[in-house]
């Protein structure tokens, strides 16, 4: 593919008179896209965006929404399994990253970060009471 600026560049080049073979030396590409760019002229690049393909996981999908619904701490690697037993063909990671848009968020079950700060102020306010006591 061509950037901008070696598309500008290379018709540049053409004007000035070089020959195909010469600009496809200059500019390290094959003299087909250099005739190609040239015919083209300045004309934007026509890319469209590419139609969505369907999920090979699309026919599980229920299935494993169903699973993690009832037994949320089952891992990917074990559903992974069941839906291949099932007849899916696609990779492990298909189906955690769909595991990661179906599963609840955690909770955690104690912030220790908290305790860890909360702590450490009492043992500043402690030394700071000890201190102004003369201990």
């Amino acid at each position: 593919m061509v950037t901008l600026g070696e598309l500008v560049m290379i018709l540049d080049l053409a004007r000035q008179g070089l020959t195909v073979s010469a600009i496809a030396r200059r500019t390290g590409h094959d003299r087909k896209t250099i005739r190609t760019y040239i015919a083209r002229g300045l004309e934007p690049p026509a890319y469209k965006p590419r139609p969505p393909t369907p999920s090979p996981l699309a026919p599980f999908e229920a299935f494993l929404r169903e699973r993690v619904g009832r037994f949320p701490d089952l891992t990917g690697r074990r559903l992974w399994r069941e839906v291949r037993d099932l007849g899916f063909v696609g990779g492990y990671s298909t189906v955690t990253d769909f595991l990661r848009t179906v599963r609840p968020p955690a909770t955690p079950a104690f912030d220790w970060l908290v305790l860890i700060w909360l702590t450490t102020l009492a043992l500043v306010v402690a030394r700071g009471w000890a201190w102004v006591a003369g201990f």
